[in-house]
């Protein structure tokens, strides 16, 4: 599909495709890996009230100081983003260090200790995935070896 266009230097009206137009138009929305990504739930309610003007509004009734940045934080903490892991303790270090997460296959017992030690470090809810699909398996043994590498780097 084509579209007929008029280009300002020339005053002519030429032939452009509908590719060019759009690649032409201004990117909206954030920049990728730009400073304002949220880390949670706080940061996105404060660019909310900023697009919306409501911020300006309960700044210029309480003043500087109405407890947003408190409340923001208080929220990031609470619906954080992404998950940051805990410290492995020196017993799981000592066990993945063992070569469990260099394994093929693992048995029972080795999948529920490394189910416990994923779900502390990683907070969340104990689980013992099954093992007919081993997607989630093959995740958190990823996690917890570039956590185990990161632990001995600092070591």
């Amino acid at each position: 599909m084509e579209k007929q266009e008029s280009t300002k230097d020339s005053g002519k009206i030429g032939k452009t495709s509908k590719m060019e137009t759009t690649t032409k138009s201004k990117k909206r929305g954030r920049p990728k890996g730009s400073k304002n990504k949220p880390k949670g739930l706080g940061d996105t309610i404060e660019q909310i009230t900023e697009a919306t003007g409501i911020k300006k509004v309960v700044k210029a009734i309480a003043g500087e100081d109405c407890g947003c940045d408190q409340r923001k934080e208080k929220l990031n903490k609470l619906f954080p983003y992404s998950r940051q892991p805990e410290c492995l303790d020196q017993e799981e270090i000592d066990y993945l260090s063992g070569g469990v997460l260099k394994k093929k296959t693992l048995n029972h017992d080795e999948r529920v200790k490394i189910a416990e030690i994923h779900s502390r470090v990683f907070n969340h809810k104990f689980d013992v995935p099954c093992t007919c699909s081993p997607k989630i398996w093959i995740q958190w043994i990823r996690e917890l070896t570039e956590l185990l590498d990161a632990t001995k780097e600092v070591s």
